[in-house]
């Protein structure tokens, strides 16, 4: 079968669960249209009860907003460093710029392609030698594993500084059975089209302090104060989540932990019936890590062979995509200072994302793993 016959396979494509329209039509039914409404507040305490009780979550409209705000609660401003993990999408890096602050990149280890905690503790001794103590640490879950929170946060505790939890990709994660999303000073998740749930658009900012959660609201609310007319005594944003979208997320979190034993199904399918080459691994679990197995990622043994895999996959109408580009390659961000091992640059050479999305089939599963059989022979 060519390409214009065979059905496109995505990398990652949205699968709604079947109640969402529901909600979406009691809002419009009881003209709740505007930005807010009561599938804002219910889509926040199903998050809640989801991750934590003593989590407070703000529905916002987007992951990035929730990292632009995150970043500000914890006080970042002009000409402070901050230091990001560097093999990331760069919505984990760009709302440092937005204050006016400065990046400064931090390489992967390789047992999670995540933060490195000696690069980590390396870069903050060097940073607070130059008289610049950074003023938070971005961590990413990346791809839905798990960073290494011990290492991270014993560092950041023992330094002194906040850590803003990146779980964009990890809703549905744990680590030591403890879920991502309630271990930074703030976390924040995403729900675009491609992640494990979707409001379309949408994201949300997450704390343990209330405090932190009623200031981002205020905030993404245009920061109106207490008042009868419009008083603003701070610069307020336009970014809280719509009452529509949050009546989608409602629905898609009745279907979370089926997306995520569907996602974690994709990714057992490959490994049985790709791990018996040895041109290609699979980034495994340490123990006590739980990844949703947002995506589905395997490491080949050369550039020219994820090229080879990446284009036979393509010229079948199936999408895949090279790994996140790091920041510190990144035209944007070639003057930032960064801390390197080279492991992120040997990731993103060889590692491919391979589709993984909640609604695949086992028909569409052999069909990629044919495709990658047969340049692997």
């Amino acid at each position: 079968m060519n390409a214009i016959e065979s059905k496109r396979i995505w990398l990652s494509s949205p699968h709604m669960g079947g109640t969402e329209q529901e909600y979406v039509k009691k809002a419009f039914d009881t003209n709740w249209v505007a930005p807010l409404g009561p599938n804002v507040d219910g889509f926040e305490k199903d998050l809640e009860n989801y991750l934590d009780s003593d989590i407070h979550a703000g529905a916002l409209s987007s992951g990035t907003a929730s990292l632009h705000l995150g970043l500000q609660l914890l006080g970042v401003t002009r000409d402070d460093e901050v230091l990001c993990q560097s093999m990331t999408f760069s919505a984990s890096a760009n709302p440092i710029v937005y204050l006016g602050a400065k990046p400064v990149f931090i390489d992967s280890e390789s047992q999670t392609w995540n933060l490195c905690p000696e690069q980590l503790e390396i870069a903050i001794k060097d940073r607070i030698s130059k008289g610049k103590k950074p003023k938070a640490i971005v961590a990413v879950h990346l791809y839905g594993m798990p960073y290494n929170v011990d290492a991270i946060h014993k560092i950041a505790s023992e330094y002194d500084i906040p850590v803003l939890e990146d779980s964009a990709e990890a809703l549905g994660s744990s680590y030591h059975k403890v879920k991502c999303g309630t271990f930074g000073d703030i976390a924040i998740l995403s729900f675009n089209g491609n992640k494990i749930i979707t409001t379309s658009g949408g994201g949300a900012l997450l704390s343990k302090t209330k405090e932190f959660r009623d200031k981002a609201i205020f905030l993404a609310t245009q920061a109106r104060d207490n008042a009868p007319h419009y008083e603003h005594s701070e610069i307020g944003h336009n970014y809280r989540m719509s009452n529509i979208l949050a009546g989608i997320g409602r629905g898609q979190m009745e279907v979370l932990d089926a997306h995520v034993d569907k996602r974690r199904s994709n990714f057992n399918f490959y490994k049985n019936n790709l791990g018996d080459f040895s041109e290609i691994k699979f980034l495994e679990e340490p123990s006590g890590f739980y990844s949703n197995r947002w995506l589905t990622c395997i490491e080949t043994s050369s550039n020219e062979l994820k090229e080879s895999i990446r284009l036979a996959l393509a010229k079948e109408n199936i999408e895949s995509r090279p790994l996140w580009k790091p920041m510190h390659l990144q035209p944007v961000f070639e003057e930032c200072d960064a801390y390197l091992n080279g492991i992120s640059d040997d990731l993103f050479d060889r590692g491919l994302c391979l589709p993984s999305g909640s609604n695949l089939e086992e028909d569409d599963l052999f069909r990629i793993t044919s495709v990658i059989k047969n340049i692997l022979r």
